[in-house]
């Protein structure tokens, strides 16, 4: 069989299931990026591809979000605008702290998020939504979240969707359906800047690119139109399952290196 068919055919599946559960619950890099590196493509080659793919599967999602009235414009792009600075910020950092302490701090903070959205039912539900902030406040606040969030996608990165939406719901008073809408076009900027980076260096292997990229955006559409469908509690149930899949993964990490 032609190596690029096999590698296709590891990849795509794989993609569509990100882009499904990053456009419901941020995190779908958790599952894009390994599969790249699974199907033996060099780590640079893995994350400029993974970057282009999924900011046009983001694309797809956020215009789907917006279409129906859960992306709230300025918060989303007081967040994008942070996100944009703090990624930078992240990116310095990254050699001035020790990545194994960052990771155990995760790993106690990921249970704690997890025993929170459990003991705290009524989170983000979207059956009784809360009065929106004032524009001042919502523009400071979504510019920290970003600025704060994307610190930590420069430091770290997987898992950035996600905690992006518990933040729009925990400090706005989001429901998670509109929260997820917000991270999405907040994340948007960030992906495209990255993505524009890694073409320039000619780091993304575009006759994988293009068949990974349908994939992703039909991922994506799906899993917006579930959790458009489905609401709020759509949504949170598949934030337990990223957050799983996060905590296995640093743990496993911290463990083998």
């Amino acid at each position: 069989m032609d190596e690029l068919l096999k590698t296709v055919l590891i990849v795509c599946p794989l993609v569509f299931l990100a882009g499904f559960v990053d456009s419901v619950a941020g995190g779908g890099g958790i599952i894009s990026l390994p599969a790249y590196l699974m199907a033996g493509l060099p780590a640079h080659l893995a994350a400029g591809t993974n970057k282009v793919v999924n900011g046009c599967g983001t694309l797809s999602a956020t215009l789907r979000y917006f279409k129906n009235g859960k992306v709230r414009l300025r918060a989303a792009v007081s967040a994008a605008l942070g996100a944009l600075l703090g990624s930078m910020l992240g990116a310095q950092l990254a050699s001035m702290i020790s990545e194994a302490a960052l990771r155990t701090i995760m790993l106690v903070a990921l249970p704690c998020v997890a025993v929170f959205l459990v003991c705290k039912r009524d989170f983000g539900r979207d059956d009784s939504p809360a009065a929106e902030p004032a524009p001042r406040r919502e523009v400071i606040v979504s510019a920290l979240i970003g600025l704060g969030i994307g610190c930590y996608d420069g430091l770290v990165g997987p898992g950035t969707g996600t905690f992006m939406i518990l933040c729009f719901t925990a400090f706005l008073s989001m429901d998670l359906l509109t929260a997820s809408g917000c991270s999405k076009a907040a994340n948007l900027a960030s992906n495209v800047g990255s993505a524009v980076v890694w073409i320039i260096h000619g780091s993304v292997l575009w006759k994988l690119a293009a068949p990974a990229l349908v994939c992703s955006i039909l991922g994506n559409l799906c899993g917006a139109r579930y959790a458009l469908r489905g609401g709020s509690k759509k949504i949170r149930n598949m934030m337990f399952v990223v957050l799983g899949l996060l905590f296995a993964k640093m743990l496993y990490e911290l463990v083998v290196k």
